[in-house]
């Protein structure tokens, strides 16, 4: 049997760990990595380097989309740029998207800071068909489970990209295969709600007034506390005062 042939585009450690499995199941799956697309992230440190993980396995690293070869799947985890009509239709079988969030609630970026914001209960990661629009094709794989109790923003991720890799694991041979039910988002909106949120929106968030009441700042802080991305903070004589972790006891 022919073996089928995958581009995959990531990035972040996220990234770097699902190409990392898939890279090690092509014979027992049949399959062949014949690209992939990455951005550099410094925010995560430098042991995620997918480009140096492709290149020891023979794998081309593809400069853009335009240069993206036709493949029979295309999977993207944590790919920077929004795809055209053009760019999905170079896999002849499949497009999807690993989303580390819960589909439709938390469609775009920064999901993990407004998940905590919009005081939410559960939280998610998604795996589903992509389409020309933001996180908004068919849902094909979901894992869920609860929010702790004043959850921060990294723990939040943590717990998220726990559950994420695990769903890549645990359905890739379903994916390349077929087998799968699709469910369309719209059926699920009018139980679970929607929202798309842009990068440019964290700015605001993080951005403190302390005319706040305690419990609103301290929520804005546990919200937009990440590891290697601004803090938190204040604006004193103009100045930015940043807040730590060390809030999480007071």
């Amino acid at each position: 049997m022919k073996k089928k042939r995958i581009v995959f585009l990531g990035s972040k450690p996220i990234g770097y760990e699902c190409l990392h499995y898939l890279i090690a199941q092509q014979e027992s799956l049949n399959v062949e990595v014949i690209g992939i697309l990455t951005q550099v992230r410094k925010e995560f440190g430098d042991n995620h380097d997918l480009i140096a993980l492709a290149k020891a396995h023979q794998i081309p690293v593809i400069a853009s989309l335009n240069d993206m070869p036709e493949c029979d799947i295309l999977y993207s985890v944590q790919y920077h740029q929004i795809l055209k009509a053009e760019d999905i239709a170079k896999a002849k079988l499949l497009s999807v998207n690993l989303h580390m969030a819960p589909l439709p609630e938390y469609r775009g970026s920064n999901q993990f800071s407004f998940a905590i914001i919009d005081g939410k209960e559960e939280f998610g990661t998604t795996i589903h068909k992509m389409d020309t629009r933001i996180d908004h094709g068919d849902i094909l794989f979901q894992k869920r489970f609860d929010i702790p109790h004043n959850c921060w923003a990294f723990q939040l991720y943590e717990l998220t990209y726990e559950a994420s890799y695990k769903l890549f694991c645990q359905t890739l041979a379903h994916i390349i295969s077929g087998n799968f039910k699709a469910v369309a988002q719209a059926d699920l909106v009018a139980s679970k709600g929607s929202s798309l949120h842009y990068r440019h929106e964290i700015i605001d968030l993080k951005r403190i007034d302390l005319s706040w009441s305690e419990e609103k700042i301290k929520l804005h802080i546990r919200a937009t506390t990440m590891p290697g991305f601004e803090p938190p903070y204040c604006e004193v004589n103009k100045r930015k005062i940043y807040f730590s972790t060390s809030c999480q006891n007071d």
